[in-house]
Order: C-alpha cells, then structure tokens, then sequence
C-alpha cells in the first residue's frame, strides 16, 4: 500500500474542528453527526480541568453533563492520572496470571459495597457489567425469567438491552433474548404478581432511572423490592453504573434505604473519568452457586477486563472521592441546586418538573398545549416531546457555554450530572443562564421561534 497515508498521532491532535467533522461524516456515524449539528454540538474540546473544558477556539464552558456520570471527579483529575502514571511501565495484559491491582480493587469494592457483596468481575463498560450479572443469574438460580422495570436504560449489548425498557430500542433487533419481563418503576404489586410463581431468577432495577428522565422511586420502593426477592426467592441485581460512587449523596443508593443487593453493576466513574472499566459485584455463596468450580471457572471472561492501568485508576479514584467526601458535597450542593431550580418552577409554567437526589437532577418540561397545538394537530405536541431537552440543551451550550443534553428515554428532560465538587457559583451560573432562556421564551412556541436560528442553522 505504498500510496496509503496514515494520520500520526501529531497530526490527529493538530486536526481542525472542520476535518473532525468530515472524518465523523464519512468514516463515522453520518446520522449522528447530522443530529448534533442541529443543535451546534459537533465543537471541537481540546482542553478539560475539573468541570471545565475549553474549545479549539479559546472559549470556557460547564460541564454540567459529566460523561453521563462517569465524571463524579471531574475531568483529568490528577491522583487519577498519577495512579496511571506510576503503573506505565508494568504489564498491561498478563492473562496467564492474577493482576496484582486486580485483586486490591476487588478487596477496596468489597470494603465499601454494602451487605455481603464480596466477588468481583472486572469488564470494560456498564454494558458488559449488566451483561455479566445476568448471565450469573441464570446460572446461579437454575432460572430464565428476568424481570426488569418499564422505561429502564441497562445497556445496548442483547442481553442488557432486552432488560433495557425501551421499545424504540429495542424492535430494530428483535428477537431478543427470550424470558424478560417487565413492570411499571415503583409499582410492587405488579412486581410481586410477576414474583408469585417463584421462577425469577433476578430483578435488576437502577435505583433512580437514570435514562428514563431521573426518576426517583416512591420512598420504600426499593425495601419493598428487596422484600418480595427474599420472599420469592429471586435475585436483587441494582445497577448503580450512574449512580454510584456519590452520584446521589451516598456511595450508593441504595443506602438511602439500607438495601443490600445480591449483585450490584458500576462502571462510570469507577474508572475516575479516564479510564473505561466496570464491574458486577455478588455475594460469595451467589458467586459459587454458579461458578464454584475449576470446569466453570472461564465461562465468563473478559480480554481487558481488569487490567493494570484500568484498576489503577479504579483504586485512584475510590480513594479520590471518600477522602474528597465528595458524597456529602453531592447531597450539599444538590439540595442547593434543587432548591434553585425549584424556585424557577414556580416561576415558569414551561417547567413540568424538577427531581432528583444528590447531584443527580432531571428538569422536564410541559408539551403545548391550546389552539397552536390544536391547528397542527398534535404535530406539535409530538415535536415537543422530541426536542425541547435538544433545545434548552443548545441554548445552554451556545449561548451560555454550559454543556448538558436530554435524556435517552425522556428526550423532554434535560439532565444535571456535574463533578461532585461543583462550587455554588458554578451552580448560580447554571440557575441564571436558566432564567434567562426561560425569561426570553415563555413557552415551546417561543422556545422553538426565537432558537430556529441557532439550532437549525449549518455550523
């Protein structure tokens, strides 16, 4: 291939925002591209401290965003980069071997998990982290029947997507993997009819729905749960990938109610912003129910899963967010931040809802309603639901330099994840740059009308 040119790493970074933008066209996903366009967030970040990021232009933003939970330390924090660091020069990859910091992270994620939960599997990503725990589900109990809750976000990888409850992601790749069940989110009567005839082999819930537009269960909600697992005799899988390590004003929540899971799924920020890296962590006696042998011991394994730099960084980043007690700032300045969006609830009729926990917050917002709506036909109205996150989203970003985006399962909502170590004037600053898209526009008509050009305009 002699006339082949192949970009140098040099070169990569030199790469400006234009050709970034036609590499991801024509090499990339076009669709995506397209899509981000529309609200100007194809910008090209070339520097990231803490919760701030800069652009190939010079300017500052927020991240208010925060790698959808991955960054409870923010971005580049440098005990996490020193850990990485200090491991360059040992193996990476050794499979014919036990990683060293393997085994410490799973000692530190058994100190600090609740309950029992004491055996570790390290994998790359929440997905995987899903994937695994299902999979020892089955295994472990004998059972097929999974149940998992309505408008759930678990993952895009067959098994976590069938337990993920989103039709609109799931029929393109039907069938999926058979036997999944579903109920609504915080209703344990449903839940118990489907637990009655003790064939489940687990229920996996986020403690929050995270994609689902943050919300919050019904207090009790999760002791309840807990409650019909052991008395119907089936497995409690919490999938805590956006909520833990402090995300909600705990470690994790579901020490809200003192609830301790059969198994439990992290990744984000397990991996302190850097590195990618998940996990399921389980009971010892669930563990060697189902992989309690020497024949069953390479049943589930992952190439990368729990390798050198990856570990580092997990043990860097635990240590980070308990001896920066980013948990009790999370629930500090999240009170806060809640209280402030709250107050502008009451002034805009256009805010349907503030909720949340911690520094895990989702605002939605009311569809059209009246003669306007009325004329179109519900076209409206359907707009709305589709765009008024994407709107609010771009007019933070380009207006106000503060970076947020809708969620996946409620795209009328828009998430609040920011670092853990968020300052009250950087919340004051997001709470003003509300009021002033909100001041300007009274409702989605307005909304939509006086956005057109900054939205819809070629970048």
């Amino acid at each position: 291939m002699p006339d082949t040119h192949l970009l140098t790493l040099e070169e990569a970074l030199n790469l400006s925002n234009r050709d970034v933008v036609k590499f991801h066209k024509e090499y990339l996903n076009a669709s995506l591209v397209e899509m981000m366009a529309l609200i100007k967030f194809t910008k090209q970040f070339v520097r990231a401290e803490g919760i701030r990021v800069w652009d190939s232009e010079g300017n500052e933003y927020l991240d208010f965003l925060g790698g959808y939970g991955s960054l409870n330390l923010g971005h580049n924090h440098p005990r996490v980069l020193a850990a990485i660091e200090k491991v360059k020069k040992q193996p990476n990859l050794i499979q014919a071997s036990l990683n060293t910091l393997a085994g410490a992270l799973g000692y530190n994620l058994a100190q600090i998990t609740p309950g029992k939960l004491q055996r570790s599997f390290f994998c790359n990503s929440g997905t995987e982290a899903v994937e695994g725990a299902l999979k020892l589900a089955r295994i472990a109990t004998g059972k097929t029947k999974i149940i998992s809750a309505e408008n759930s976000f678990h993952g895009k990888s067959f098994g976590a997507l069938t337990a993920t409850g989103r039709k609109k992601y799931q029929d393109p790749f039907q069938p999926l993997v058979p036997d999944f069940h579903y109920f609504p989110f915080g209703d344990t009567l449903q839940l118990e009819e489907l637990l009655k005839a003790k064939d489940v082999a687990a229920v996996i819930l986020e403690p929050i729905q995270g994609e689902g537009g943050i919300i919050v269960p019904p207090p009790g909600f999760l002791t309840k749960v807990r409650q019909l697992c052991n008395e119907y005799d089936a497995l409690l899988i919490l999938d805590e990938i956006q909520t833990g390590f402090g995300r909600t004003g705990k470690m994790f929540a579901c020490q809200h109610e003192a609830v301790e899971p059969d198994m439990m799924c992290l990744a984000k920020s397990l991996g302190g912003g850097v590195m990618p890296i998940g996990v399921y962590i389980t009971a010892d006696a669930v563990w060697r129910k189902g992989y309690g042998s020497t024949s069953k011991a390479t049943i589930h394994s992952s190439t990368f899963g729990g390798n050198t730099m990856a570990c580092a960084a997990g043990l860097a980043a635990i240590q980070a967010i308990i001896e920066e007690d980013l948990a009790v700032k999370a629930l500090e300045q999240g009170s806060c931040l809640l209280e402030k969006l709250r107050q502008l609830k009451s002034e805009f009729p256009f805010i349907k809802e503030v909720r949340g926990q911690g520094l895990f917050i989702g605002i939605e917002f009311n569809p059209p309603q009246g003669m306007m709506n009325a004329l179109t036909g519900g076209i409206l109205e359907k707009v709305a639901e589709e765009y008024t996150g994407a709107m609010v989203a771009g007019e933070l970003m380009n207006k106000h330099r503060i970076i947020t985006a809708f969620t996946l399962n409620n795209p009328n909502v828009i998430r609040l994840e920011p670092p853990l170590s968020i300052a009250t004037k950087e919340i004051d600053y997001l709470v003003n740059a509300l009021h002033d898209i909100f001041t300007k526009n009274k409702g989605f008509i307005n909304l939509a009308v006086n956005m057109g050009k900054s939205l819809f305009s070629k970048n």
